[in-house]
Order: C-alpha cells, then structure tokens, then sequence
C-alpha cells in the first residue's frame, strides 16, 4: 500500500490547476458517495486530483483499478488499512475493470460512515446496474466532452460565462455581439469542430486524431467487455458497426440492411446501438412519443462530437452533419432532444431548431410556435436566426 500512497502523491504533484473542467464546480463533494461517468478522454481523472490539490485535501488516496496491486488484493482490503492508517477520502478510478466494484464499494460506505469514496468509470457503466444497486447512496454526475466555451478559455486563455437555453432565445443579438468584440468566433468555432472536443488538444493537433481513434478502439475493445458479456466477435461487429456509422451519418437507418451488413440480428444491433451510444461514441435521436430502451429504433444516429467525426471519416466530413452534431452534443448536455418531423430537433419537448448555414431559411418551420433557424458563418443573428456557435456557451 506504501507504493499506491508514494504514486498517488506523485501523481498530484504533477497535477496542473491552470484549466479546470466546468463540472469541477458543479460536483458537491461533500457527498459521502460520488460516481462521475464519462466518455474516455474526457478530464475524468484530471478532475479528481484537481479537486483534491486545489482544496489541498488531507488523509487522500487516489488509485486506479485497473493498478497491478489488485491482482493480489481487493478494494476492501486497501480500504481497511487505508482507514486504519487515518484515510478519510479515497479517489477510485476505472472502476469499470475491477469485477465486483459495486459489492465492494456499498460494504464500504456501509461500514465506514466516515469515509468518503469519489469513483469513476466509463460513460457505458450503468452504474445503478451492478451487483448492489448504488442508486440511494451515490450521486451521479457525467462529464461531457469540452464545450466551445471551455475549448476558448483552454486555448486562447479567454473566459466568458456560461450561457442558458433562455439567455440565448431571448438575448442571443446582444450577447454575440458583446462576445464578437473580443474573439474571431466563426473562425475558431471551426477550429473547435475538428480539434476542440477533448482536453488532450493541449498537447498539440499533429496526433489528436490519432488520440481518439485509440480512444474509441481502446473503449470497444477494452471498456465495453470489461461491462459487458461479450466475445471477441461481437467486439468486431461493434468495431465495424462504429466505422459504417463514422462513414454515414447522419442518417435514418434501415435496421435490416444495417444489420445484415454487420452480421447480426436486429434485436443484437439495436443493442450495439445503444451500447456505443452509452459509451460516448454515437448519439441516438428518437422520436418524442416512443420509449427509450434500446430495442426502440432511433429516428437518426450521429458520432457522438465533431472531433470523432473527423477521426473516423475516411473523407472530409459533410458540413451538415458536423453541423447538427455539434448542435445534439452542446444541447444534450441539459436538455432532452428528440426527432420532429418538422425541423431537425425538438427540445424539451417545445423548441424546435432547424440547423444549417448562413443562408439557411425559416421555411420548414414557418408558422410553427417556438422555433428557431441555427446558422453557421454568421458572427450575430436576428429575429428567431440565431448564430450556431452560440450553443457551444452552454457549460
């Protein structure tokens, strides 16, 4: 255990407080349980040591599951002498890879009511779904991919406030041009698609593509088995599945033609769907009056971001889809979206948005109550027209 306590110092020395995630502040972090799920690349981690450095926590333990110590000991033998020696917080990451992490960690919390647990996992963990059900003990928080407005104060050092849904129907002219008078932000919002979902662009553009898809392969192949029952095949087909969506989407998808594509059965496809919707990979559009399990077909499957759009596109992506995607990714992150027939998306169940370029028109939602045309290339809106980059202010 010396060792674990040496690495976990170690690696909070190292820890850098110059950009923080904006769930950093949201979290209450004086739960006694606290899982945070997310998509792999997404600051988890970095999170958790900056919340315990910035407040300079004491008696701490950060370790990672997947550690060569647990092939000889178990978490609950950490925790025992962890809190014999004093411990009061213990920070446990891919949780996801340690068999039984549920049990394991309710006995915990069970017997030591002074001790506080922080765990984390991929987006895929259904976390209420393990062997003990942690719903009345855990708070949950999911961490999203960067937002445009994080992508700005990670990059160029500038900081803006976050924005609501409501800010920016009612206010959207003023509040573009107050932020136009200090950044480029059509210009850098294209920037954004390509190169500003994750943290790690810090680290420089020539292998952040690269970077994802290693991600992305690293979840199908590592992740998702370590939650999921599952043969080598099925992580082929889901590997497959991944890369023919990377190649399409957006679109409606013929369930049949897809599945017989993949190799597989509708029911079996359906889940694969939903799956790496789950895992932070794909995004599911349904329609509003149909049930969400996954054996419900979705209305139009898109990735997940624009970056993983141009890591798995074999081609340039079409500027349409990036468009919406960004537009379902910035959204979703507090508000439900569904397919509507009229427009391109329904939100919370009253807003409709239709999504596209500069001279995009009104046309397809004249008339309608609620409605909006979202525009790329444009600096300010006017009237229901709003500016794209806009949305990318919600977190």
């Amino acid at each position: 255990m010396e060792k674990l306590i040496d690495k976990s110092e170690r690696i909070l020395r190292s820890v850098n407080l110059t950009f923080c995630r904006y769930l950093l502040d949201i979290i209450d972090w004086n739960e006694r349980l606290i899982a945070i799920r997310g998509a792999r690349g997404t600051g988890k981690t970095t999170m958790m040591l900056q919340h315990i450095k910035k407040n300079k926590i004491k008696n701490t333990l950060y370790v990672s599951l997947d550690d060569l110590y647990f092939t000889n000991h178990t978490l609950t033998e950490l925790a025992d002498h962890f809190v014999l020696m004093g411990g009061q917080h213990l920070y446990l990451d891919e949780v996801h890879k340690y068999p039984g992490w549920s049990k394991e960690i309710k006995n915990l919390y069970d017997s030591y009511p002074d001790l506080s647990i922080v765990f984390s996992s991929s987006s895929a963990l259904q976390i209420d779904k393990g062997e003990a059900d942690l719903s009345r003990r855990s708070v949950k928080y999911t961490l999203q991919e960067l937002s445009f407005r994080e992508y700005l104060a990670l990059t160029n050092k500038t900081d803006f406030d976050v924005l609501t849904l409501k800010n920016i129907l009612e206010n959207h002219n003023n509040i573009a041009s107050t932020i136009a008078r200090k950044i480029v932000p059509v210009k850098l919002f294209h920037e954004y698609l390509q190169f500003g979902c994750y943290p790690f662009i810090q680290e420089g553009k020539n292998n952040y593509l690269n970077k994802i898809r290693w991600s992305a392969s690293h979840t199908v192949e590592t992740d998702l088995p370590a939650i999921e029952k599952m043969t080598y095949e099925t992580v082929i087909k889901l590997k497959k599945l991944l890369m023919v969506i990377g190649a399409s989407v957006p679109f409606k998808p013929n369930i049949t033609d897809l599945s017989q594509k993949i190799g597989t059965s509708r029911d079996q496809l359906l889940k694969f769907l939903w799956l790496l919707n789950n895992a932070g990979l794909l995004q599911l559009l349904r329609q509003n009056t149909l049930p969400s399990g996954y054996l419900t077909k979705p209305e139009k499957i898109y990735l997940n971001n624009s970056s993983l759009f141009y890591a798995l596109s074999e081609k340039t992506p079409e500027i349409g889809a990036l468009r919406e995607t960004f537009f379902m990714n910035q959204v979703a992150n507090q508000h439900l979206l569904h397919y509507s027939g009229k427009a391109d998306f329904l939100v919370d169940r009253k807003f409709l948005f239709e999504v596209g370029g500069a001279n995009k028109t009104n046309k397809q939602i004249k008339g309608s109550k609620n409605s909006f045309v979202v525009s790329d290339n444009i600096e300010t809106g006017y009237g229901n027209h709003i500016p794209l980059w806009l949305f990318g202010f919600l977190y």
